[in-house]
């Protein structure tokens, strides 16, 4: 659900954060294949704002965008047959 900003103070009587102003959370979503990011961000990209250049780092791949309101979104995927094992 996206509510109004309005509607969204019915639900806590807590302050609203300007999150175009101070981060309180980042929003990650794990994908099965590495297009299906690259197809969210370029969809997003119609009005969010670009956070980071995308990060591959072979085992793992992830791109990062802050919607209209400022909220964080990271989109990440892993293999976890890939991930470097620890050396020690």
């Amino acid at each position: 659900m996206l509510p109004t900003e309005t509607f969204f103070r019915t639900f806590t009587k807590k302050e609203i954060v300007n999150a175009h102003k101070a981060v309180d959370c980042s929003i990650a979503l794990s994908a099965d294949i590495k297009d299906a990011i690259n197809e969210m961000v370029d969809k997003a990209e119609a009005g969010a704002t670009m956070s980071n250049p995308a990060s591959d780092y072979g085992f793992m791949y992830q791109h990062s965008f802050e919607d209209l309101d400022g909220h964080h979104w990271e989109f990440i995927w892993m293999d976890p047959n890939g991930v470097p094992k620890h050396q020690g």
